[in-house]
């Protein structure tokens, strides 16, 4: 299946370029999400899932690498050329009262998109606001409601139907659910997959939460300090995880029952995540590494092949025995 989204070897270095002290915040990835699937895009705080998101759609400009949504560069595509395909890309942040106009109402909010594009008027945008407040299960009566007034999944079900307003095609969501209570979470999830599934969306779902992103996503890609270290579809990499930083982060997720949980081994790694500004030699997980060894330093090592769906970049990996 041809991907309706490719990334290939995008970079964001924020930074006077080859400059000591830039902070290479993403630095040479590449991955396709197919029409209709769901990438999750995975690792713990800095190491530049948002800033890939960011740059995907050019909220953040990239340093260099390909952006390609259908046969169009965005990163290279003129002004108004990427104002129309705005409307096919699209982004839920992750705090959606920060992300809301307090002074607008809902009502408001949600038409302002379709103002943008001109898609409806009159009646038609009265009606097409309340469709879209329907869709997402949100009540007509807070059209008139402004954000201060509403719960933090409310708030959030009106920053989905923001993004849904122009009909996008790929929506990229920012750690959607990280800032909402447990039980309101599994209702986005669940909204979330309901909507893909009505609208053929394709998502790119940003988390650090390991069982969100294996409810939601079709293809995982582990993220290290600016550098995607492990890539599989959702099944392989929770079952036979590969890469020493992927074990260490399934090894956190809590087990439902306490028996198993008190048995199985965590994988505590040392040490804090190093400064993006002066990164590791070779592979940047080595200083953290369980496994690491003296040629880990020399170079970033080549992906290795798991299957065909499955690649990681550990030269360990690789070794006979």
């Amino acid at each position: 299946m041809t991907a309706l989204l490719q990334v290939d070897d995008l970079k964001v270095h924020f930074g006077p370029a080859g400059a000591p002290g830039t902070v290479k915040a993403v630095d040479g990835i590449s991955f396709g999400v197919e029409r209709g699937r769901t990438l999750g895009l995975v690792g713990e705080s800095g190491c530049g899932k948002s800033t890939t998101g960011y740059a995907i759609l050019q909220l953040v400009k990239p340093t260099a690498g390909r952006v390609l949504y259908g046969s169009a560069d965005l990163c290279r595509t003129d002004a108004a050329t990427l104002r129309r395909l705005r409307r096919k890309l699209q982004i839920i942040f992750q705090d959606a009262h920060a992300s809301l106009n307090p002074r607008m109402p809902i009502g408001d909010l949600v038409g302002e998109a379709l103002d943008i594009h001109g898609l409806y008027k009159g009646r038609a945008r009265a009606g097409r606001i309340h469709e879209l407040l329907d869709l997402v299960g949100l009540a007509g009566h807070l059209i008139e409601r402004y954000p201060h007034e509403l719960s933090g999944g409310q708030a959030q079900r009106v920053a989905i139907c923001r993004a849904l307003a122009v009909e996008p095609e790929l929506i990229v969501c920012d750690e959607p659910v990280s800032a909402l209570d447990v039980s309101i979470q599994a209702q986005i999830v669940n909204l979330l997959q309901d909507l893909q599934e009505r609208l053929g969306l394709t998502y790119i779902f940003i988390s650090h939460d390991l069982s969100v992103v294996r409810h939601m996503s079709d293809q995982v890609a582990v993220m290290y300090l600016g550098k995607i270290v492990e890539m599989a579809s959702k099944d392989e990499i929770y079952a036979a995880p590969a890469h020493p930083y992927t074990k260490a982060l399934m090894s956190a997720i809590p087990v439902p029952d306490p028996d198993s949980e008190a048995q199985r081994q965590r994988i505590i790694l040392a040490g804090d995540l190093p400064n993006p500004a002066n990164p590791p030699s070779g592979c940047r997980f080595r200083t953290r590494c369980p496994i690491a060894i003296d040629a880990c330093a020399a170079a970033d090592p080549p992906p290795h092949d798991m299957s065909a769906s499955h690649w990681a970049k550990c030269i360990r990996l690789g070794e006979s025995g």
